[in-house]
């Protein structure tokens, strides 16, 4: 463990930013997950619903820096081509 002061802050802090940054991440495969369970069931109208959720908590988790932009890009557009092909 640190001994400076502000060393002390910093550790706390990425902690933190490292929970909610987990928190994120885990809400986004779980939106994949419902989708891709959708997709399984052959479910157009359910996969579709999803899709949209999913595609907005990715957005979201691109803005905050969790996802980079491609990575973020690259997830919608397989999980839309999923849907679609349904």
């Amino acid at each position: 463990m640190a001994n400076i002061k502000s060393a002390k802050k910093r550790v706390l802090v990425n902690q933190k930013k490292a929970a909610q940054n987990q928190m994120i991440k885990s809400a986004v495969k779980t939106e994949i997950k419902k989708v891709r369970t959708a997709i399984e069931a052959g479910n157009k109208e359910e996969a579709a619903k999803a899709l949209l959720a999913a595609t907005s908590t990715i957005d979201k988790a691109e803005s905050k820096g969790v996802l980079k932009k491609n990575t973020a890009s690259r997830k919608v557009s397989r999980l839309a081509q999923a849907v679609n092909k349904l």
